[in-house]
């Protein structure tokens, strides 16, 4: 297996990348933040492509602390704080009292993780969250596997923690199956009858939205762009889409279809599979021009898509959710699959 240094994080510390993977797939993964720089495939004209939209260098992905990377202690937003067992944990806000993503300036991305061993096809990281990180109760202990095989990129997650508390993980991981430009083109298709629609501030209203004529039906291929600019209350929330979708499930917890993505002209196909009940589509409203790419180049609005596996937002806030509650003695166990073939 291939171990390379990456570059070096603003305290000095080294960050360094694994390459996982083969002939069909490989993969680059940081041991800062389980970043996925690059996931690599052909696509019908035989040319190999990366398939994620990666930043130019390590000071950007620290910088970002949100990009392909590990989230966590609780993905996506919460309004207020938590609530555990009666007691209170405001956490880290912003002006409006929403925490995205576990807080601005203590992201997870951003932390170099412990690699507790690694081959040609794996890697594995720990990382060891302690009381009142993030503001959150408990000392919470987190191990993610990153396995290739075949054409699957599978991601593994187990939480404990010494304290109730809860947790909601996910990697932020942008793809673009062209390898290049917009994404708005790519065909999407999700396994979701409803979506958790929002507030202005993007926080559920706590209530399950029937996807029926409206731009978030992707029960059958769309191109992302094709209901970008219609007029709905939702889109023009978020600037595009950034919703969490509601996956239809034969069992709670099941490993089934939640997603699948497919660039017309380099034909490859990405298929996402999760244990997780919900997906948070993002269609890169917010990136903003100075940004660079992977490639040295200028990044743009829509040059990605995040595909997120997660729990609900705020869903500690609004009890008819799944719950997160992770309480001594429990694990917390969850698993995505990114499965790429030629469509």
């Amino acid at each position: 297996m291939a171990e390379t240094v990456y570059g070096t994080k603003s305290g000095g510390e080294q960050a360094r990348a694994f390459h996982l993977g083969g002939e069909k797939l490989s993969a680059v993964i940081l041991d800062m933040g389980g970043t996925i720089t690059e996931i690599t495939m052909a696509g019908r004209d035989g040319r190999r492509r990366n398939v994620v939209l990666g930043l130019e260098d390590l000071a950007a992905y620290e910088a970002s602390g949100w990009w392909n990377c590990l989230i966590g202690r609780y993905a996506n937003r919460l309004k207020g704080g938590i609530t555990v067992e009666g007691q209170h944990y405001p956490l880290n806000q912003d002006d409006n009292g929403v925490i995205l993503h576990g807080g601005r300036g203590s992201s997870w991305g951003s932390r170099l993780w412990k690699v507790t061993a690694h081959s040609d096809k794996a890697l594995f990281l720990k990382l060891v969250s302690a009381d009142g990180d993030q503001g959150f109760p408990g000392t919470m202990t987190v191990e993610v596997t990153y396995t290739i095989s075949g054409n699957a990129l599978r991601l593994d997650y187990t939480a404990i923690c010494d304290a109730p508390t809860v947790v909601n993980l996910t990697n932020h991981v942008y793809f673009n199956l062209a390898g290049e430009g917009s994404v708005l083109a790519q065909q999407l298709q999700l396994n979701a009858d409803g979506i958790t629609p929002t507030d202005n501030l993007q926080i559920p209203n706590g209530k399950i939205a029937d996807v029926s004529d409206t731009p978030f039906d992707f029960r059958k291929p769309h191109a992302i762009g094709e209901r970008l600019d219609v007029a709905d209350p939702q889109l023009a929330l978020a600037g595009g889409y950034d919703h969490n979708f509601v996956l239809n499930k034969s069992a709670p917890g099941a490993l089934e279809w939640a997603a699948r993505l497919r660039d017309p002209d380099s034909g490859i196909q990405l298929e996402v599979l999760t244990t997780e009940p919900g997906i948070q589509v993002y269609s890169g409203n917010n990136i903003r021009p100075g940004r660079s790419n992977s490639r040295g180049e200028p990044m743009h609005r829509r040059d990605g898509l995040a595909l997120e596996t997660q729990h609900f937002p705020d869903a500690p806030n609004q009890p008819q959710f799944p719950s997160t509650l992770l309480l001594p003695g429990a694990e917390f166990r969850s698993t995505t699959l990114f499965r790429f073939s030629l469509a």
